[in-house]
């Protein structure tokens, strides 16, 4: 769930006016999910959240027989939600988008006052264990992994980063001379800069030779440039078809931008790599139910294993609050990294009359 943001109580789309001018027709008015989408856009929030906001709205008007959600309030909003957890259990966490999906609607988008929401009780999330693969698996994982894919997988094991901020990394962003990656509009829209592993450095050097060549290609072309954050398309015109700004891991063809439609170069999308990493994870023979995620909890855990300082470790995560990055202090005692089983010691001892070792 998106932090809070600064945002008007109502950034709907105002109804068009009867008229516009002597012998002019009213213009059509604005649908709602497309009022939905221009308030979640003012209020900047990720394409990825505005596609499941708008994925929620359209289940909740399924689920009610297309009412209008104007015609709705508080009862029809319990119900969907207690269908989403009893029916179709859903987690906690998506359980959590939905409802906050729906707060949005009401409260930006309708513009409606609220009261009936508290008394909406919203599931409270658990804390869970990281899946964290041990060294020897990493290795595994990573030797049977090639090509770009290997050098994400390493870049994700050896900064930490999330998959998303890898994939959304601009040439501009590697800095060979200070031996850092600096990460723009992380989660919850925070920069930080990370460590690049030296091991890094010739592989980089060789992924940016490749795209060297798609950028130059596209601008021989005439093509689009990438998409910018924000307003600077506007601003600098001509960014988006520099060097600097290209994407680290483009995508090999041209697809269409989803909120301008202009055909362009878009990063390589995840699930490429998420099913590669399957792959390589299930010809390793590791039966954990590890994803690409899991090589950002093991590279935290490694480096506390390794002595560094949790707030170190805190700051290179992008992590808020230290109590975020406590978790994998319990993973490190998942072994039992202090404390010795009593059956060992009363193997180990090999007492008169105690237990003999196994075999």
């Amino acid at each position: 769930m998106p932090p809070p943001n600064a945002c008007p109580a109502s950034v709907a789309a105002p109804e068009a006016p009867a008229t516009t001018s002597v012998g002019t027709a009213p213009g059509p008015p604005r649908r709602l999910l497309d009022q939905l989408r221009d308030a979640l856009r003012t209020c900047h929030y990720s394409l990825r959240t505005e596609q499941a906001y708008v994925h929620w709205t359209k289940a909740f008007i399924r689920f009610h027989g297309l009412r209008h959600p104007a015609t709705m309030a508080g009862p029809e909003v319990a119900a969907f939600l207690c269908h989403l957890a009893a029916d179709r259990g859903l987690s906690v966490s998506s359980h959590r988008q939905a409802l906050s999906a729906l707060l949005f609607l009401y409260g930006k988008v309708l513009g409606q006052s609220l009261p009936w929401m508290n008394e909406i009780g919203r599931p409270v999330p658990k804390r869970r264990l990281p899946v964290v693969l041990a060294p020897d698996e990493v290795a595994a994982v990573l030797g049977r992994l090639d090509g770009t894919h290997r050098l994400l997988a390493e870049l994700l094991y050896g900064t930490g980063l999330r998959i998303t901020e890898a994939l959304q990394l601009r040439v501009k962003d590697i800095d060979f001379a200070q031996r850092a990656i600096v990460v723009r509009a992380g989660k919850g829209g925070k920069d930080r800069v990370v460590m690049l592993p030296a091991t890094l450095e010739t592989p980089l050097r060789g992924q940016l030779r490749s795209v060297h060549a798609v950028w130059a290609g596209d601008a021989a072309a005439g093509r689009a440039g990438v998409a910018l954050p924000d307003a600077l398309e506007r601003k600098y015109q001509r960014a988006g078809s520099s060097w600097a700004w290209f994407w680290v891991f483009p995508q090999a063809s041209h697809s269409v931008d989803p909120r301008s439609g202009v055909v362009r170069r878009h990063h390589l999308y995840p699930g490429t790599f998420q099913r590669a990493f399957g792959r390589a994870l299930r010809a390793a023979g590791i039966a954990k139910p590890a994803t690409p995620h899991t090589l950002r909890h093991s590279f935290a855990t490694h480096l506390l294993q390794s002595g560094s300082d949790i707030r170190t470790v805190q700051e290179l995560l992008g992590h808020a609050d230290v109590s975020t990055t406590m978790i994998y202090t319990h993973v490190l005692r998942l072994g039992g990294f202090a404390v010795r089983s009593p059956l060992d010691r009363l193997a180990g001892d090999a007492a008169p009359g105690g237990i003999s070792p196994r075999a």
